[in-house]
């Protein structure tokens, strides 16, 4: 392709994407749909600069005031992920003059909003909870995820899927705490790999396996993902049930439980039942009350925890959309704990940082059932899990998650144990 056109191409789906109509993970992929012939190294082009910009957005369009065109395309220059030749090819009417002039700037020298690049109100709220680790934080969520993968130990075991992938020339390593989990290097195309297209393995970051793990769910059992989405800690749940029992996917999402089919098929389990449900009062929720062993409540949430992997996230929520989140968070947590039988466990997790989703759900939710739930510290649980410095993994009795710690995406999860 060329340059002109690529960066065109770029611009376009940069504009879409600042829309901020729709998450920018599904405009990407709809971009590409709408344009099939572009190849693996213009698709990794055009998605890591919109991402990029997304990253940085509030220094590069400070940055892009000085140059002229479409903003679009200035922001596309500023943070263009592809071949630097092609882009300078690409360059118009003094823009290499202008770029050259931009990136003299000392940026450690500019005003404090500009370098970390997060809503006022996001960043005054980290700060209260990191203090001190609020640059570190800030760096990592700023940095691109690393690739996790979960062996399905139903089918494999993970020495021998790690020596699959070495057989195959890809470097992955053990990852430090969940001993379900692989770390890749790069970004192997995994869907042409055989390990995964049997189901061996499922991308899933290491966070989200210790919550998993958390559950610790038994052969035999009934147990329910309260809101299971496209289902990577349902086929967690059910490898661990070694696909016995009874298993639950509940979603209110149609679309994100479709999601789920051809994972569950290349999974091998049959234990799983997706149920589509209206909200967290639905009668078919009514039926299965005080009969659950384990009940995982992965709450909708601001997402906050995932900004390595959705930079747009922080560009999309608010403080009135986080205080809408909390009463969701508190009903549905309340909803779900009918499901727990006597002596049953209930995890409550979110994939954000911020305490008013995380500790403040889970602390009212004590108070309202003080004589219902006891809370059961998760360092325990995860050591008996085999997850490894399951110590530096919790704040309190909750398990804490922090990129900039522990390199997974940011999680918390509180564990209750019916009385």
């Amino acid at each position: 392709m060329h340059p002109n056109a690529l960066v065109e191409l770029s611009t376009e789906l940069l504009h879409r994407v600042l829309q901020f109509e729709s998450p920018a993970d599904r405009v990407v992929s709809d971009f590409f749909r709408q344009h099939r012939t572009l190849g693996m190294r213009e698709r990794h082009t055009l998605a890591e600069t919109t991402y990029t910009v997304l990253r940085q957005r509030l220094l590069y369009q400070h940055l892009a005031q000085s140059g002229r065109g479409e903003m679009e395309r200035r922001l596309v220059l500023l943070g263009w992920q592809g071949n630097a030749a092609f882009l300078r090819a690409a360059l118009v009417d003094g823009e290499a003059q202008w770029l050259e002039k931009v990136e003299a700037i000392d940026r450690a020298a500019l005003p404090e909003r500009l370098r970390h690049n997060l809503p006022e109100w996001l960043a005054e709220r980290l700060k209260a909870e990191v203090a001190d680790d609020f640059w570190p934080l800030v760096e990592s969520l700023n940095s691109n995820a690393p690739l996790d993968l979960r062996v399905n130990t139903f089918k494999a075991k993970r020495e021998q899927v790690l020596a699959e992938f070495v057989a195959a020339g890809i470097e992955v390593t053990p990852t430090p705490y969940s001993p379900w989990g692989l770390r890749a290097q790069g970004k192997p195309a995994l869907h042409k790999l055989d390990v995964f297209m049997r189901g061996d393995v499922e991308v899933q970051d290491e966070g989200s396996q210790l919550l998993a793990l958390l559950v610790d769910a038994k052969r035999g059992e009934m147990v329910v993902d309260f809101c299971a989405g496209a289902g990577g800690k349902t086929l967690a749940l059910g490898a661990s049930m070694r696909n016995t029992g009874r298993l639950y996917a509940f979603d209110t999402s149609g679309h994100r439980l479709a999601a789920l089919k051809p994972r569950l098929a290349r999974s091998g389990l049959s234990n799983v039942h997706p149920v589509q449900i209206a909200h967290e009062r639905d009668d078919r929720i009514k039926r299965l009350a005080g009969k659950i062993d384990r009940v995982l409540v992965d709450s909708p949430c601001s997402g906050l925890g995932t900004l390595r992997r959705n930079p747009d996230m922080k560009w999309r929520q608010s403080p009135e959309a986080v205080d809408e989140l909390r009463v969701k968070q508190a009903a549905i947590l309340n909803s779900a704990a009918r499901l727990v039988k006597s002596g049953g466990r209930l995890v409550y997790a979110t994939c954000s940082l911020l305490r008013a989703e995380n500790e403040d759900i889970a602390d009212a939710f004590c108070a309202e059932h003080p004589r219902e739930f006891k809370r059961v510290p998760a360092e325990q649980l995860l050591a008996d899990a085999h997850v490894a410095q399951s110590d530096s993994l919790v704040q309190g009795p909750n398990l804490r998650l922090w990129p900039h710690r522990h390199g997974t995406d940011g999680f918390f999860a509180a564990v209750w144990q019916r009385i």
